[in-house]
């Protein structure tokens, strides 16, 4: 199997403001040659100050970023082979399309015969073929974001940046322009770092994602192990919907583990677990099942409580003893509790069991009998 090439290397990164506001912390990530990799992550995580140290907008606190194996720390932003698509667009307004897209050329000096057949040929990748006397004024949302990544392209960067550059599109429009940056990702094979708080976004577009959580890098996966193996607490809540479960572990049969949980006993399956260990089992509401009479390996008993109709999903929240809601949901047509007392169980497979090493969070389970 061919080894993918590393093109960026992050190496321990951190960025610390005024002394003691430290945002991202011993960052370490390796971004591959034509991926398209996502930053991943709410408001303040530290993703796009991660963007801006790769784009040379932010300095290094310590730590080293290297392109194509080389360190770019001393470099000023326009002698980086990285280019940035913004949020704002941030085209010149005063300028044509062609104008926009062809300044980058200009800067450099390239003949004037080779500078229109590039335009034009990047307008048609964009689908904006017969735009170029335009202006920005003249075009709505998704042209304007079109004309800025037409901009950022022409230079033929090794790496694209894009900070958000969907965020300011209606949905439907946001939707289109996904499958448009996807289309034009694996035809320029272009490698794309993506920076978005949209998680719908992050799985339906990346090669890999990169969640980050207060300056912490939390897991990086292709979007399938995001969802399926979430390696922290905090992957499985910010990752699409899950139930979490927090409890002690029990039993260990070779990698079936049982979890003692204030409302009973569920299973799952994972490694390196103790007995006694306090852990968390993340549960997606698809993956749960009900049954109206006791399961044998789990004690769950849950009050149904309502049932939600979103158009081709119907999901039912169910109330354990403790207060707790728990999500099921299934397809729109197939059968759901409606109402009364359910047992709750699932395949051990579809129960991921996560380490917890903060047992703070525990500190408001009582009771638990550990077999």
């Amino acid at each position: 199997m061919e080894e993918k090439k590393i093109i960026v290397e992050i190496k321990n990164v951190n960025k610390v403001y005024q002394g003691t506001n430290a945002v991202v912390k011993d960052l370490n990530l390796n971004v591959y040659e034509g991926e398209f990799l996502t930053l991943l992550g709410s408001s303040g995580c530290g993703k796009t100050t991660t963007l801006r140290m790769i784009a040379g907008f932010e300095d290094i606190t310590s730590g080293t970023i290297l392109v194509e194996g080389e360190n770019i720390e001393d470099k000023e932003p326009f002698e980086r082979n990285v280019n940035t698509v913004f949020q704002t667009y941030a085209l010149f307004p005063h300028m044509t399309v062609f104008d926009n897209v062809a300044y980058g050329l200009k800067i450099k000096k390239k003949p004037k015969g080779e500078i229109k057949t590039k335009v034009m040929e990047m307008l048609e990748l964009v689908q904006l073929g017969g735009f170029e006397k335009r202006y920005p004024s003249q075009l709505s949302g998704g042209q304007k974001q079109r004309v800025a990544i037409a901009r950022a392209l022409i230079n033929q960067p090794r790496v694209l940046l894009l900070d958000e550059p969907l965020g300011a599109l209606d949905l439907k429009l946001r939707k289109q322009m996904q499958l448009e940056l996807k289309r034009l990702q694996r035809k320029l094979k272009i490698t794309f770092i993506y920076v978005t708080h949209d998680q719908e976004e992050a799985l339906s577009m990346s090669d890999r994602i990169a969640i980050m959580n207060d300056g912490i890098l939390q897991q990086v996966g292709t979007p399938v192990e995001i969802y399926e193996q979430p390696a922290t607490r905090f992957v499985a809540s910010f990752i699409g919907e899950t139930n979490l479960f927090d409890g002690a572990v029990s039993s260990v049969d070779g990698d079936k583990v049982s979890v003692s949980i204030e409302s009973g006993v569920i299973t799952g399956k994972g490694t390196d677990f103790k007995v006694g260990e306090m852990v968390a089992v993340s549960v997606r509401p698809e993956r749960i099942k009900y049954s109206v009479r006791p399961v044998e390996g789990f004690t769950v008993p849950a009050a149904v409580k309502e049932q939600v109709y979103v158009g081709s999903v119907l999901k039912t929240i169910v109330v354990l003893p403790n207060g707790n809601e728990i999500r099921i949901e299934r397809l729109a047509g197939e059968e759901l509790p409606a109402e009364g007392m359910v047992y709750l169980y699932w395949k051990d497979e579809d129960a991921k069991i996560i380490h917890s090493f903060d047992n703070n969070i525990f500190a408001a389970i009582d009771n638990i009998q550990l077999a």
